[in-house]
């Protein structure tokens, strides 16, 4: 169980509310909406004038319809431009469309506008509603009456439209408060209202969604004047946040064509491509008696539209679309499957328009517009259709890096063998009954035909071009196969493919992780082998399975994680033998962060060995802020105290959602600030922090909030845990001066009383050890002197020297630890292995970055 630890002492119980007041106390609903209201009164009230306004134009009820009414309020070219109605860019944003909008309306005033006005504060949120609405809208207007006079095919078909529209100004209010979110949370609110914004624009593309586009422009303006600095550069996501962003820009790429689907249709110059999703009404029984009886020419298109007639083929029509956001679920999760799959679903969303326009059922009615619209307009709007999913396949190449997680051998074959039996059973039942009744079709089928169908049961309708000449079954049997064998092995594939995201290649099995573990519990590893459970390791043992190595191999280069696990006794042994395995598998080993007890065994050996850097140990036996030395960390100590500053000591698995998600959107913002890449190795992220075994020690302020966090790593001996370390840290923006100071300090007095015997602050990298009093330093070798120069020419990028200053406060003992190798000349083989095991991802972007930063 976790327990809460009080760092205050608490008032006695207070008199009960009723019997004090007389009355209930407000419930927790209430008191929510009160203060709600506090923070958004703006949203509130706009709210209640739309309701109002709704009820006096009527469109509560119905739609607006255009008349005289509508047009004192709507703004457009014929009412705000040609009528003279100038105030119709204010008005418009205070009444909806229709009943839908109403509701749409209602919702993102009390979700979206609430955000921007507790990110910037109530009137800056109303005046960045009505300047980026009424700019916005005006602006629209103007361009889009330009336009026409120059016969711009967007802006004649919509020149006589109308707009009543109030998410216009809640767009740009919220893009204009974005510029005061944290970066994080700025990069997620621009990205995805611009991503939906565009997306609507394109595909759908009536004038509200350009007003909107134009209003979000503005509020990017207005926000980047109120705070300048906010788009200077583009903040960097860790792995997760980027994935989770590709995989909504794919998924909302699946949506689009669908939205050029809603009322009042596609002008977008993408909305071409939702002719590939449009399914025409026919009379099947009329087409097919009439064609049975007399195959004209006609026969061919009309059968063609009886083929794709119903709820199968309207499913199998939708499969691009499916497939899509089957794509963006395995991104989402960093599948190498899902990278492959989007650029096969892209490449064949490209193929689509050329196989469907020669059976006629796409095409371009430009009849009305010839002479208003220049060539390469259409042009363009011929090539819209390409645009997106060539813009897709663009945007995987350059991030897939990203998505490495692969499936174990055995998963990928269970999963062909999953799909190729569901192919093949399915399409020799068709074939099958379908040979069967050669005279059942309509024309009267060949035994070739029928095997052409088979495959036109499988592929979207717009392939129909090149699978043959189109056949109809008339026998009821055939036509339920016809109908339904490609929607259900699509299914399959679809249900196969996200069971095929859950299993993971680690290169170790869940036995070698468990048997890791019970290892680990015995002893050995010392206080940092538990990080030798982490992602990236794979594991050596012994041949009775007595001893253990965490380890990774790049580039040749086998590099392990800390102590080997293993009795101390045979700690000799088990270098010796994991040394040959190395060996045999032509692999250079070298064994990183082990500690100086280790050494007599690689002198053994002839090895090599330098200091990779200082661990910093607590002794929470004899921990005491007593005395002058620890006068800093007894002030942040007692300055928490002061505060009503509470810890809690839990797991992930026992925190509560809302702590939960407070500790990922800290994470979030802690690595967006960073230009940086994410670092690994021997560094937890957000996902380490997950393990059962890891303990989480969170500071809250006297609301709840979150105002720190760290992770401890076990370390045990005979099954019992006796030591800590410290691996992950993070404190909010708004956290208390010292407030780490405070939480390590809380710590260290905690396991005090669990009888831990050290706490270790983890190592500093490049880090020297100070010289005690007394004691002479050692003359500097060249490689303490290029260690040296490493440590102060990375400072600028990581930290070290900052983060080993901070340890010191504690007033620690030292230990170094080290790096032992072979031979000396694979040092640069070794060091690139290193410098890749810290960051497996990054590019030469990042390595620029990285340049930058050490120049500053």
């Amino acid at each position: 169980m976790s327990t809460t630890d009080t760092q205050t002492t608490t008032a006695p119980d207070a008199p009960d509310a009723r019997s004090r007041k007389g009355r209930r106390p407000p419930a927790p609903f209430w008191q929510a909406v009160i203060r709600y209201a506090g923070v958004a009164p703006a949203s509130i009230a706009l709210t209640l004038i739309v309701i109002v306004t709704s009820i006096v134009t009527g469109t509560m009820w119905s739609p607006a319809t255009g008349g005289d009414q509508t047009m004192l309020w709507a703004a457009g070219v014929g009412p705000t431009i040609d009528s003279g109605y100038w105030w119709t860019p204010l008005t418009a944003l205070f009444v909806p469309e229709d009943p839908a909008q109403l509701v749409i309306v209602v919702v993102l005033a009390l979700t979206l506008l609430a955000t921007a006005e507790r990110l910037i504060g109530t009137l800056r949120a109303s005046i960045a509603f009505l300047a980026t609405g009424v700019v916005g809208i005006t602006l629209g207007v103007l361009l889009q009456w330009s336009a026409a006079s120059f016969g711009e095919i967007w802006a004649t078909t919509t020149e006589f439209d109308f707009t009543l529209d109030p998410t216009v100004g809640i767009i740009g209010a919220l893009i204009t408060a974005s510029a005061f979110a944290s970066a994080l949370w700025r990069r997620r609110i621009r990205l995805l209202t611009f991503a939906v914004v565009l997306m609507f624009v394109l595909y759908n593309g009536d004038q509200n969604n350009v007003f909107r586009l134009i209003a979000a422009l503005l509020g990017l303006g207005l926000g980047t004047l109120l705070r300048p600095g906010t788009v200077k550069r583009i903040r960097r996501s860790s792995h997760a946040e980027t994935r989770n962003l590709i995989a909504a820009l794919v998924a909302i790429t699946a949506i689009g064509p669908l939205v050029a689907l809603l009322p009042p249709g596609g002008f977008g110059p993408l909305s071409f491509v939702s002719a590939l999703f449009e399914h025409k009404q026919v009379d099947a029984q009329t087409v097919l008696a009439q064609c049975d009886k007399d195959f004209t020419a006609n026969c061919r298109l009309d059968l063609a539209l009886v083929s794709v007639d119903g709820i199968g083929p309207l499913l199998l029509s939708l499969l691009p679309l499916v497939l899509l956001i089957v794509t963006a679920i395995g991104l989402r999760r960093g599948r190498r499957f899902a990278l492959i799959l989007g650029f096969v679903v892209n490449a064949a969303m490209i193929v689509l328009p050329f196989t469907a326009l020669p059976a006629g059922n796409l095409s371009i009615d430009a009849n009305d517009i010839e002479d208003l619209a220049p060539a390469i307009e259409l042009l363009f709007w011929v090539a819209a259709a390409f645009i997106v999913p060539v813009a897709s396949i663009i945007l995987l190449i350059v991030t897939r890096r990203q998505f490495q997680i692969r499936a174990p051998r055995a998963a990928i074959v269970r999963f062909a063998i999953i799909i190729v039996s569901a192919f093949v059973i399915l399409a020799i039942s068709y074939l099958i009954a379908g040979l069967a009744s050669l005279t059942e079709f309509v024309p009267d089928a060949t035994i070739g035909e029928v095997f052409a169908s088979a495959l036109r049961r499988f592929v979207p309708a717009g392939f129909e071009s090149i699978t043959g000449t189109v056949i109809v079954p008339t026998s009821a049997f055939v036509s339920i196969l016809y109908q339904w064998v490609g929607p259900v092995f699509w299914a399959v594939f679809v249900l196969a493919t996200l069971q095929l995201y859950r299993a993971t290649a680690t290169g170790r099995t869940v036995g070698d992780e468990v048997r890791f573990r019970e290892l680990l519990k015995r002893g050995g590893g010392g206080t940092l082998g538990f990080m030798g459970t982490w992602p990236g390791n794979v594991y050596w043992f012994s041949e009775d399975r007595e001893a253990a190595v965490a380890y990774r191999v790049i580039n040749g280069i086998a590099i392990t994680l800390s102590d080997p696990v293993c009795a101390p006794e045979r700690a000799e042994r088990t270098i010796a033998e994991f040394v040959s395995f190395c060996d045999a598998n032509s692999w250079v080993p070298v064994f990183y962060s082990v500690h100086g007890e280790y050494l007599p065994v690689f002198d053994a050996l002839g090895w090599q060995y330098m200091s990779v850097g200082e661990e910093t140990l607590m002794h929470p036996q004899t921990f005491d802020m007593a005395g002058k030395p620890w006068q800093k960390v007894r002030q942040a100590h007692n300055r928490g105290i002061k505060e009503n500053i509470t810890t809690l000591w839990t797991t992930w698995d026992e925190l509560p959602p809302i702590l939960a998600t407070q500790i990922t959107a800290m994470s979030e913002q802690w690595v967006s600030e960073k230009e940086l890449p994410e670092m690994g190795f021997t560094l937890g992220a957000l996902e380490e922090l997950k393990d059962p075994d890891v303990a989480l020690y969170l500071a809250l302020d006297p609301d709840g909030g979150l105002q720190a966090i760290t992770s401890w790593l076990p370390s045990y001996r005979d099954g019992r845990v006796v030591g800590y370390t410290i691996d992950f840290m993070r404190r909010g923006d708004a956290s208390i001066p010292g407030i780490m100071e405070f939480i390590i300090a809380s710590a260290a007095l905690r396991m005090q009383g669990e009888g831990i015997e050290v706490l270790s602050l983890s190592g500093a990298p490049l880090a020297t050890k100070p010289v005690v009093d007394g004691e002479a330093s050692a003359d500097p070798t060249t490689m303490d002197r290029l260690l040296g120069f490493l440590g102060r020419t990375l400072e600028p990028a990581y930290g070290f020297a900052s983060l080993f200053k901070f340890k010191s406060k504690f007033n620690p003992t030292y230990e170094t630890i080290y790096m032992a190798y072979p031979d000396p000349v694979a040092l640069p083989a070794i060091g690139s292995a290193i410098g890749k095991a810290y960051l497996p991802d990054a590019h030469a972007r990042e390595y620029l970055a990285l340049a930058r930063t050490l120049m500053k």
